[in-house]
Parts: structure tokens; C-alpha cells; sequence
């Protein structure tokens, strides 16, 4: 029914199991090697209920030869992250279930337990397993770009009402603020008064100062971020910033999603998570690529970005540029090429340095 995983997985095991996770409950189903389901259990989502969980576990696949086992987690780094945290520290193999394919009908129907040995099945049959993220300063660059994004969209949002404001104002206070830059803008709208005026210019002026103090500390946040990113890429990997075209928040991204050493086989893999990677479309007669649109889109957006500072600011990449241009390559065919190399270096120097 299913490949054996001895060929895919890091060792041998007997038996899967597969956990859907929630945020009052985790429901396991363990399965054996060909698919089948020996038994099911669901306990709270506590440290506890993970002790008991690796119990149960421990006892249902005691029966199966050597007893090694899988974890197949739905939800790994959400829901299931606590289960995660206590199945590393007892040394467990987990790996992260595939998820389902878009569109698939449930025709046997769906719950908790269902969605256990799907996870568990999804493992058996895919043709590459991966394993979750790791805590610790890695987790914490993760939370830093989610922030640093946050806050990012935030300030766009504000500027945007801001101006949308000082568009409608009285010819004085459009005058005020006619020539300057954004920044000029913000400084000034911190100063203006509200003792005189109608009622609406009043209004119109608290906002615009209440909207400027918003810039301002949003402009702090991002700056401190900044600070405390650079300072995790420093510890992690400081060679990965002496690569052309590679800042803090994009080195971030990348530490992110490769996350620990041996998490990629190499880094074709490395590449196909980026979504970097060439999709085969031949048939027949025909042979030709397609366009990848998978993959971690936050690190590909991450390495469109290098592409493109390379493009403008490094001497190797415009000579690189100029050939495959005489080539007859099209600007986006080179920059996608860019990006499946710039993947290849990025994981070769975060695998010799971390």
C-alpha cells in the first residue's frame, strides 16, 4: 500500500504516528509501515497529556518489531509546537505531516482521528519528509521578521491616512506642509497648535499629531528591530552578511527557513522550499521547465531581493546579465536563474559556518 521508509527517513522504523493538533486537544493514531491503524488516543494539550501520549505510544509500538518509531505532527510550529518541545527532548524522530492536496474530497468523512492517520499516511507516501524548525535564537529571528513585518505594514497604513488627511485640510495647513518630505511632514505635524481654529480644524490638527507620534514610535520599533536582528545574524552566521546583496532582515529570512544543520539533504531541496527550483512541463516531443509557485514564499520574495541589489550594485552579476542577455534570455528568465543560484549559496554557506 505504502513505500517502506527505509530509503526516505533518517532510520528505520515500524511504526508512524500521526497527530492532529488543537488547542485543548491532541488526537494520535499510530499506524504501521503499510498504512494500517492499530490505535487511536486523544489527550489535553498540556505537558502532561504529551507524557501521556509518549507512553501510549511507547506501548502500542513495543509490539512492532524493534519498536522505532515516526512522528508525523500536523500543525508542528502552531498548535502542535508544546508536543514538539517534549517529543525532542525524549529524542523522538518528528517530522512534519505533508499537507493534503489542494482539493481532495473527504469522502470517508473528517475528525480529529481521521486527520491523525492522515497525517501518518501523508508521511508514508511522500516522496521527501521534513523535520519542524528548531527553538532557540532561530524561533527568535521568526518572531523578530513577523514583528518587524507587523510593524512595517502598520507604518505604510498610517502614512497613508496621514496624507489622506493633510489632502483635505485648509489651504494654511496644506501650505505648511506643501515641499517637504514624508519625514518633514511627521516632524511638523508633532508642532502644530490646537488652541484657535474651527472645531474641525482642531480635530484635524489633534489627529494629524496623534497619526505623527504613531510614525514616529512605529519608525523607533523598526529601528530597535533592526538592531536586534543584526545582532542574532551575527551570532548565527555574520559570513552570510558578507555575501553582496544580503542585509540583516533577508539573512534573517534565510536562517529561518533553513533553521539547523542536516533539516535539507542538499540544497536542491534547499532551493525547491525557496520555490526557486525549475518545475519539469515535458511531454512528448516537448521538453521545457515551468515556473515554480511553491514553496516558502517569504524567503523566495527574500531572494528576489538579492537578486535584484545584485543586479544594480554587483560587477559579477551585470557581466553575468550582459551574456545571457546575448544569449536571447528574457530579464525574468535571468532573474529566476539568479535566484536558483543565489538558493545554492546561501544554503552551501549556512551548512560550512553553522
Amino acid at each position: 500500500m505504502f513505500p517502506i521508509l527505509a530509503e526516505r527517513l533518517a532510520e528505520r522504523v515500524d511504526a508512524v504516528v500521526g497527530a492532529d493538533t488543537h488547542t485543548d486537544t491532541h488526537t494520535a493514531a499510530v499506524l504501521t509501515a503499510v498504512g494500517t491503524v492499530l490505535a487511536e488516543i486523544t489527550v489535553p494539550a498540556t505537558d502532561d497529556g504529551a507524557a501521556v501520549l509518549l507512553a501510549w505510544a511507547g506501548r502500542q509500538t513495543a509490539v512492532l518489531g524493534t519498536g522505532r518509531r515516526a512522528w508525523a505532527l500536523d500543525g508542528a510550529r502552531c498548535h502542535g509546537v508544546g508536543l514538539l518541545r517534549v517529543l525532542r527532548a525524549a529524542g523522538e524522530y518528528v517530522l512534519e505531516a505533508p499537507k493534503p492536496a489542494a482539493g481532495r474530497c473527504r469522502r470517508g468523512g473528517k475528525s480529529d482521528a481521521l486527520d491523525a492517520a492522515h497525517a501518518a499516511r501523508g508521511v508514508l507516501a511522500a516522496d521527501h519528509v521534513a523535520s519542524p524548525r528548531t527553538d532557540g535564537d532561530r524561533e527568535a529571528l521568526r518572531l523578530l521578521h513577523v514583528c518587524r513585518r507587523h510593524y512595517s505594514d502598520t507604518r505604510t497604513a498610517t502614512i497613508n491616512l496621514f496624507k489622506s488627511v493633510i489632502l483635505t485640510a485648509d489651504d494654511d495647513l496644506r501650505t505648511q506642509m506643501r515641499g517637504l518630505s514624508t519625514l518633514r511632514q511627521v516632524q511638523h505635524a508633532t508642532t502644530l497648535t490646537t488652541t484657535s481654529g474651527s472645531g474641525l480644524d482642531r480635530l484635524r490638527r489633534t489627529h494629524l499629531a496623534t497619526l505623527a507620534e504613531q510614525i514616529q514610535t512605529l519608525d523607533r520599533l523598526l529601528k530597535a528591530n533592526l538592531t536586534e536582528i543584526r545582532t542574532l545574524v551575527d551570532k548565527l552566521c555574520p559570513t552570510l552578511l558578507d555575501q553582496p546583496g544580503i542585509g540583516p532582515v533577508t539573512a534573517a529570512i534565510a536562517l529561518t527557513a533553513w533553521s539547523h544543520p542536516g533539516r535539507f539533504r542538499n540544497e536542491a531541496a534547499f532551493a525547491s522550499l525557496a520555490g526557486v527550483s525549475p518545475v519539469p512541463a515535458s511531454s512528448g516531443r516537448i521538453t521545457r521547465h515551468r515556473l515554480n509557485r511553491g514553496g516558502d514564499r517569504t524567503l523566495n520574495a527574500a531572494l528576489h531581493t538579492i537578486a535584484k541589489t545584485r543586479q544594480r550594485c554587483h560587477q559579477p552579476t551585470k557581466d553575468y546579465i550582459n551574456r545571457r542577455t546575448t544569449e536571447g534570455r528574457t530579464p525574468a528568465e535571468i532573474t529566476r536563474s539568479l535566484k536558483r543560484y543565489i538558493a545554492r549559496q546561501i544554503w552551501r554557506t549556512l551548512e560550512a559556518t553553522t
